[in-house]
């Protein structure tokens, strides 16, 4: 796997926060915040493919009897 060195700037705040996390955790900064943003990714995804289903729905909404063929 390559690996990219980025530099990011993050607030005293987080920083303080995220060493608390890393060090209970037992890993690193970095590992930390390659899986959290893994995470993001991950939600960021669900959340657009909840919205294109919302979408769809709103121009094609539900008929009355749709689904009745399993409510027996």
């Amino acid at each position: 796997m390559l690996f990219r060195t980025l530099q990011m700037t993050f607030d005293d705040d987080l920083v303080i926060e995220l060493d608390q996390v890393v060090q209970e955790s037992h890993t690193n900064r970095s590992a930390f915040t390659r899986e959290a943003l893994r995470m993001a990714i991950a939600l960021y995804h669900q959340r657009k493919l909840v919205e294109k289903h919302r979408a769809g729905y709103l121009r094609h909404p539900v008929t009355p009897n749709e689904f009745s063929v399993w409510d027996d």
